[in-house]
C-alpha cells in the first residue's frame, strides 16, 4: 500500500525515529501503526533517535594494523567514561576500525561531502545513464538509485556492516545506543594504507581484512 507522508509524520512523533526509518517501518507493517512501532522498537530505531542530541564528548580512539600494509584510527563518542570503558562499545570500535580498513569509506556520513561532490559525481552517472540509451521516463530513477550506490560505497553509515552486510552501520549504531543506553557518535577517522596515491602492484588488502572479520 502506499505509505502517506501524514502517516510517517505520525508515527515519528510517536517514536522520534528517523522519516526513513518510519517509512520502511510502514512498509513492512502494511500502514499499521502500533505493529510499526514494535517494529521500530525490535529495531531498535525508536529509543535510539531521542538518544541522538546529546551530547557525547567521551569514547575512545581505537587503531588496527593488517598485516602492516593498512592502518586505521577512529574516534567513537559516548556522552560517559562509563560506557566507553564498556566491553560491548569496545567491540563496536573495534568493529568500525576494521570496517574502514576493509570497505575503505571517505567520510563517515554523506553531511560531509560537499554540495560540488555530489553535483559532480550525479553529472557522471547522468551521463552514463544517457550514453547507456534509457528511456527519458526512467533515467532518473536509475540515476537515484547509482547515487545511492555511491553513498554505500563512501560513507561509512551508509555501508553494509562487514561482519553482516544485511545490516548497515547506521543501523548498528542504532541498536547499540539503543542497547548501551547512551548517545554515541562515529565522529572520525583516518585511513592509511602503504603505497597509497604511487604506482604500484595491484594488491587487494581490504579484501583480506574482509577475510579476516569474516572468520
Amino acid at each position: 500500500m502506499a505509505i502517506s507522508a501524514a502517516l510517517v509524520k505520525e508515527l515519528r512523533d510517536k517514536t522520534a525515529a528517523g522519516m526513513l526509518d518510519c517509512k520502511k517501518a510502514l512498509e513492512q507493517t502494511n500502514g499499521d501503526i502500533d505493529k510499526a512501532i514494535d517494529y521500530l522498537r525490535e529495531k531498535g530505531l525508536a529509543s535510539a533517535s531521542k538518544k541522538s542530541g546529546r551530547i557525547a564528548s567521551e569514547g575512545l580512539v581505537e587503531s588496527y594494523i593488517h598485516s602492516g600494509r593498512i592502518g586505521v584510527l577512529i574516534e567513537v563518542n559516548s556522552e560517559t567514561d562509563f560506557v566507553a570503558k564498556n566491553a560491548e562499545f569496545k567491540d563496536f570500535v573495534k568493529d568500525m576500525a576494521m570496517q574502514v580498513a576493509a570497505a575503505n569509506p571517505k567520510v563517515v556520513s554523506r553531511t560531509e561531502l560537499t554540495e560540488e561532490e555530489i553535483a559532480h559525481e550525479k553529472e557522471i552517472q547522468t551521463n552514463k545513464v544517457i550514453n547507456e540509451g534509457k528511456p527519458a521516463h526512467v533515467a532518473e530513477k536509475i540515476v537515484e538509485g547509482r547515487m545511492e550506490k555511491f553513498f554505500e560505497q563512501v560513507c561509512l553509515l551508509d555501508q553494509a556492516f562487514i561482519k553482516d552486510p544485511s545490516v548497515k552501520v547506521k543501523d548498528l549504531l542504532a541498536q547499540k545506543i539503543a542497547k548501551i543506553g547512551e548517545n554515541l557518535v562515529i565522529r572520525r577517522f583516518v585511513r592509511f594504507e602503504v603505497g597509497e596515491g604511487l604506482e604500484k602492484k595491484e594488491e587487494n588488502f581490504a579484501e583480506e581484512v574482509a577475510k579476516q572479520m569474516n572468520m
